[in-house]
């Protein structure tokens, strides 16, 4: 029996493997990539490495065994059909007869259109009869810690999610979170809401960053609209700055606050706060 995970060269999935190495002989884990070479420090760790792409199903014929548990990392390819992606994993993981597929969703709160993928994989994945657990991770503190240097740089947090708030968690939560599902019993078949123990809004995001830089950072609210032009025109492809701008929409709404405590209970600690996220991109 081996625990395998998909996307295992992304943020997510790299650090689901590296946890997985704290609990679990490295001889028990597969880590599914699409470059073998991003995945050599694994391979030196004794982890399987198997190569396959979502956008080629026969790269997963064989790929599972029976009893398996496995980690469906959802894909970040917005425009090649993502459903369809994770069918071909979710295919595979059946007609193999693995004890366990996990897929990592979104909170059920969310209406915004980068849920859609989502909903439908996780139809999908209840059709298919396999014993399935939904990780419906909330949004990464990640999200806006990797990106300071323009906020830094102007002074002002830039969003368009009114006095929105959020229930963010360092992506190394989710990740332990999952591998507490992939080592541990009695999952089958449940869903968490996972989310940061504490909301908070963009206001306190600007106040915390000038606290820790000691710079003055504001929070400037935009349209929808115009935050889809910031994006598109700091690069971003039209439908990915549509969906990210969806989101700050999604977010005045109130739905990322994930209030459910599934997050600190399935990994027995507290999420990463906020402020330590910010701290850690700051020194970093």
């Amino acid at each position: 029996m081996s625990i395998v995970v998909t996307g295992a060269t992304g943020h997510l999935g790299r650090l689901v493997v590296e946890q997985l190495l704290e609990k679990v002989p490295a001889d028990r884990i597969t880590a599914v990539v699409r470059t073998p070479e991003k995945a050599a420090d694994l391979a030196g760790r004794g982890v399987r490495i198997a190569v396959a792409d979502y956008n080629a199903p026969e790269t997963f014929d064989g790929l599972f065994a029976a009893g398996d548990k496995v980690l469906l990392v959802s894909g970040n390819e917005f425009d090649k059909g993502r459903v369809q992606q994770h069918r071909v994993v979710i295919d595979a993981a059946k007609a193999a007869g693995v004890a366990l597929l996990a897929y990592t969703s979104a909170p059920g709160t969310l209406k915004a259109a980068l849920a859609d993928d989502h909903r439908g994989t996780e139809e999908a994945l209840l059709a298919s009869g396999l014993p399935y657990v939904l990780l419906r991770n909330g949004w990464y503190h990640e999200n806006y810690t990797e990106n300071l240097a323009p906020v830094l740089e102007h002074g002002a947090v830039v969003q368009a999610a009114g006095a929105g708030r959020i229930s963010s968690a360092a992506r190394a939560d989710y990740a332990a979170a999952a591998v507490a599902v992939l080592t541990g019993e009695g999952h089958e078949n449940k869903t968490y809401e996972l989310g940061g123990d504490e909301a908070w809004g963009f206001a306190d995001f600007a106040a915390e960053l000038s606290r820790q830089t000691g710079q003055e950072i504001t929070y400037r609210q935009v349209s929808v609209a115009d935050y889809q032009g910031i994006l598109s025109g700091a690069g971003l492809p039209e439908p990915v700055a549509a969906i990210l701008a969806g989101v700050d929409a999604s977010i005045e709404k109130g739905e990322l606050v994930v209030d459910s405590g599934d997050l600190s209970r399935l990994t027995g600690r507290p999420a990463t706060p906020l402020a330590e996220a910010i701290g850690a991109a700051l020194k970093g």
